[in-house]
């Protein structure tokens, strides 16, 4: 029998979940899409304002890690442990909880990842700043370009450390 992915360590996880880039798949959208009407459904009135595509799988054209980055931000005076417990009767696991953030991840399995893997950024309205990054992206291919290339070497580097390779991501 499988070990059960909250009882390992982060060493075993990051085997099971290596840092993997793909080319860019013209399905990702879809995935969010698919996915934002089933938060919709689960988050009807719970104070969140607005859902968005966050992350490298919104941006066509460059690599990433198959894995949809979706932001969720609610109202100032919504508790956000209160929708995180209705996240998780939706098939979410809680990754992290931090002051005012909640991270949480759906598509993990003892096997590996799923087919479709979503990690939920549960934040206060106004905490966005994905999303200026994603147009940025967007909107200036050529530094979009070399981001893909910073990632490519990191990936390799950190292929079985996510923490650093996040780190030195940022940092660069």
């Amino acid at each position: 029998m499988s070990k059960e992915l909250l009882k390992m360590t982060l060493e075993e996880l990051w085997q099971l979940f290596p840092i993997v880039l793909t080319n860019h798949n013209p399905n990702w959208k879809q995935y969010y899409e698919e996915e934002l009407n089933n938060l919709k459904v689960c988050l009807f009135n719970c104070g969140v304002m607005r859902i968005s595509h966050i992350g490298s799988t919104a941006v066509e054209g460059i690599c990433a890690k198959p894995i949809i980055d979706i932001l969720a931000e609610a109202e100032e005076n919504q508790e956000l442990n209160k929708i995180s417990d209705i996240l998780e009767k939706s098939s979410y696991t809680v990754m992290n909880k931090e002051n005012k953030r909640i991270l949480l991840n759906k598509g993990y399995t003892v096997n590996g990842f799923a087919d479709k893997v979503f990690h939920l950024h549960l934040r206060f309205i106004g905490d966005n700043d994905e999303l200026y990054f994603r147009d940025y992206l967007i909107n200036h291919k050529e530094i979009a370009e070399e981001y893909e290339k910073l990632k490519l070497n990191l990936c390799k580097k950190f292929e079985h450390d996510r923490d650093a390779y996040l780190q030195v991501k940022l940092i660069l």
